[in-house]
Order: structure tokens, then sequence, then C-alpha cells
């Protein structure tokens, strides 16, 4: 694919931008139809449940590892150089902000990705949840909360001034990685089987694993004909919630590729909600689970941004290149979604996002 015409009609920070409308809203489209949600999978999973919830989750990891490790086999992609590779990763970070983020996706009924989702599609929760989000992460990131969380993320750091990228640490071949998600894959299928999970929706879970993959696919591209440094990059939304609400807040933001995500996913969700006729209102069922879901957001936005990524950027993303942090901030929110979930009551919690 020539970008150069692209390119040169539009500049650099439209196409960038327009990458991530693209990746939006491919997103938008299959997370809703999908209805893939971290949460919804870490709580079904603590209460001793293999289920649907489960068995989206592994479909949409897997392809992403899939895809993303095919490509790089075959010589259409390099993710060694992407954001999440080339700088320090902080094992600290990762285990704190990892808890963090897994325990307050609990509270919140959603992780931010998740929350996107369901405010395009009218639930009012998630709107002011996501804000909420959206303000503690662009604090975590240069307002007061920084310096916290710069001394959290230099406890314990990578060494060599990079991430580690877990299948050279283990001395596995390249071709491990494609191995790995295929392996994942045939899991989520037989789980897929075993609750009768319908086609559609298998097509649906395995396109937000695509989305991850087309993100590094199209930045990589980019960076290949981009006369300025491009970042490769992904799905994620810690700090393109962050970006985004500055970019309406500072007349001096500039278009990139986080722009275009967030206003994608909006289009995306809000579109194929309609078109199913799922838009609805939602708003908060009372005083408690409005003060929950807003510690929640809190939490995830600190969490997020310390960790390096949130659900889908650490998990998602960040996972399917093998970047060491990002398997250890997955793992944590697990552990930090059970466990709030066991603290919370465990079965008089609903599962559904």
């Amino acid at each position: 694919m020539d970008l150069v015409p692209l390119v040169e009609r539009i500049g650099e920070s439209p196409t960038a931008a327009l990458f991530g409308l693209i990746t939006g809203l491919i997103f938008g489209v299959a997370a809703q139809r999908s209805r893939f949600c971290l949460r919804a999978a870490t709580v079904e999973f603590a209460r001793g449940h293999m289920q649907d919830k489960v068995a989206v989750w592994l479909l949409t990891f897997s392809t992403a590892v899939v895809w993303v490790q095919g490509a790089q086999l075959l010589g259409f992609l390099d993710t060694s150089e992407a954001r999440m590779m080339a700088v320090p990763g902080s094992w600290s970070g990762a285990i704190i902000g990892g808890l963090l983020f897994g325990a307050g996706m609990v509270l919140a009924r959603g992780c931010s990705g998740r929350l996107l989702v369901l405010a395009a599609t009218g639930n009012m929760r998630s709107i002011v949840s996501g804000l909420i989000f959206a303000v503690v992460a662009q604090m975590s990131l240069t307002g007061w909360l920084a310096p916290l969380r710069d001394y959290l993320a230099r406890l314990w750091v990578t060494s060599g001034g990079r991430n580690m990228d877990l299948l050279a640490a283990v001395h596995l071949p390249k071709e491990a990685g494609l191995v790995i998600g295929l392996l994942i894959a045939l899991l989520a299928l037989e789980l897929s089987r075993r609750n009768r999970i319908g086609f559609s929706r298998l097509v649906f879970a395995s396109g937000v694993g695509f989305a991850a993959a087309l993100g590094y696919g199209l930045t990589f591209a980019l960076s290949q004909v981009a006369f300025d440094p491009v970042q490769i990059e992904s799905l994620t939304f810690t700090g393109p919630s962050a970006n985004t609400l500055m970019f309406f807040l500072d007349r001096n933001s500039i278009l990139e590729f986080d722009i275009g995500l967030v206003p994608g996913v909006v289009i995306g969700s809000f579109t194929s909600a309609i078109l199913a006729r799922e838009f609805q209102f939602q708003a908060f069922d009372g005083a408690s689970p409005m003060r929950r879901a807003m510690i929640g957001a809190v939490m995830m936005g600190f969490g997020g941004m310390l960790a390096g990524g949130c659900a889908i950027g650490a998990g998602v993303s960040g996972g399917s290149i093998f970047a060491g942090t990002a398997w250890l901030a997955l793992f944590a929110m697990w552990i930090g979604g059970m466990t709030m979930d066991t603290l919370l009551g465990g079965e008089r919690q609903a599962v559904a996002a």
C-alpha cells in the first residue's frame, strides 16, 4: 500500500489521525457486537466459570497475537520500535498500576475501553465514569498526580533502556509467538463450542483483536514514509482518553493517532448500537453504585497510566507484541479484578458489563 499520495495530500498528522479513526471504528463496532470486556471475563473466572465472557476475551487476545506475530514473520510489520517496546518499562508500575486498574474496572463495571463503547450506546453511567477516568489519567500524566506516578514507576524498571521482549528473554524462536497465539485460539474456540457462542459473535470478537493488529500495521506503514518520526502504536485508551480531552481544551493541540482513535470508537459503537436497536439511555441505579463507579474510574485513570496501558493497551496491544511489562500488568489486572469481585460479594454482583 503506497501511502505517499495520501500523506502528501492531507499531511502526516491528519493521516495518523485518520488511521486512528479507522482503527477505532473497527474496534467500536466489533467490541459493541461481541460484548468484549476484560472485567466481565475476570469476574466470570473469579467465580469458577469458563463461559462466554472468558471465551470472547481469549479469542480477542489470541487473534491480536496471531495477526501481529504472523505479520512480523512475513516481514510486513516490525514492532521492535513500537512505543511500548522502545522505552524502559516499569515492573513496579505494571504491578501496582495493574492491581489498581483491575480493582477499579470491577467497581466501575467496565474497563476504560468498555466504558467508551457503552457510553456511545447511551449508558450515562459510563459517560460519567469515562470523563472522570480521562481527567485522572491526564492528572497522572502531567498534573498533580504525575510526581507520584513517576516515583512508583521508577521503583523497578527494565534494564537496557528498553522494555523486555519476553520471547527473546526466554530464548524462544520468533515463530513461538505465532504458535502461542494459535494455541490460545484453539482454547478459545473450544470454550466457545462448549458455551454455544454464535458465529457472528466469534467474528466480532476476532474483529477486536484484528483492530489491535491493524493499528500497528497502519502506524508502521506511516512511519516508513513520514518525514517526521511516527510512533508505532495501536489500541489503548489511557493516554488517548487524556489526549483527546486536552485536544478539545487546548487550541495548540495537534492531530495524531490518539485523537482519531477515541472518536472512531464512539462513532463505531454508536452506529452498531443504532443498527442493532440496542441504543438506550441508562442511568445510575442509586447513590452507592455511583460512588463505586466514580472511585473505580479514579483508580483506573491512575492505575492505567502507571501500568503503561489499560486492559486493551497493555492487555491486548502490549500482549500481542510480548512486551514484558504488558504481560505483567495484564496478570495484575486479572488479580486485582478477581480480588475486588470477591470483596464485593462475588455472586451478588452482576457479571454482564
